[in-house]
């Protein structure tokens, strides 16, 4: 882990490639989020993917984040009274958010490895796992959420519809437009090219 030396060849260019997916104007904004939603006490980071990663390193402003999403008797993630400083209690916090995130309705894809933010592999994942987490608060509207509702997208809901027996039955007799329709058919005016020439 800590010993890591630098990339070279294609190991370089595939963590270029996933290093440029890093947005640097969705962490202003995923940072002014976290801050409103956890209050000013877990401060701010320096701007870029480096400050973002440090900020978020040891678990306790993903764990404070997450926690605010619940009720108060309910809080999913135990945050220690001091920040860990040993580097598997601080990859242990990461888990405990990505655990709670994953119980609160963020889906497996979205969701980062430990290592993508503890060594910034991947922080781009990470926006991803966060912007997640934030759309699932809005969509939710139990007023946990702080913040602007316009920083995140509302994620589609289910519409439930309810046929009677008789809207059933009618809706047999129809024949739907995917299956084709046979209306207005005819061979009238067709023709295939020049008819067949018999020479004697």
């Amino acid at each position: 882990m800590a010993n890591k030396g630098p990339a070279y060849g294609m190991s370089r260019d595939v963590q270029s490639k996933i290093e440029k997916k890093y947005d640097d104007e969705l962490e202003d904004r995923l940072v002014e989020w976290i801050v409103a939603q956890c209050g000013s006490s877990v401060g701010r980071p320096e701007r870029g993917r480096l400050g973002f990663q440090v900020w978020l390193k040891n678990g306790i402003v993903l764990s404070r984040l997450v926690n605010s999403l619940y009720p108060d008797g309910s809080k999913p993630v135990k945050i220690p009274d001091a920040p860990p400083t040993m580097v598997f209690k601080q990859m242990e916090q990461i888990a405990q958010f990505l655990k709670a995130a994953e119980d609160y309705g963020v889906t497996k894809t979205d969701m980062f490895q430990t290592v993508d933010l503890f060594e910034a592999k991947d922080m781009a994942a990470v926006q991803r796992t966060l912007m997640a987490l934030g759309s699932l608060a809005i969509t939710k509207n139990d007023g946990h959420y702080h913040g602007d509702p316009n920083w995140f997208m509302k994620k589609a809901q289910e519409h439930k519809r309810e046929f009677t027996e008789s809207q059933l039955k009618e809706g047999k007799n129809i024949i739907g437009l995917q299956m084709g329709t046979n209306k207005g058919a005819s061979q009238a005016g067709m023709s295939y090219g020049r008819p067949r020439q018999i020479i004697s």
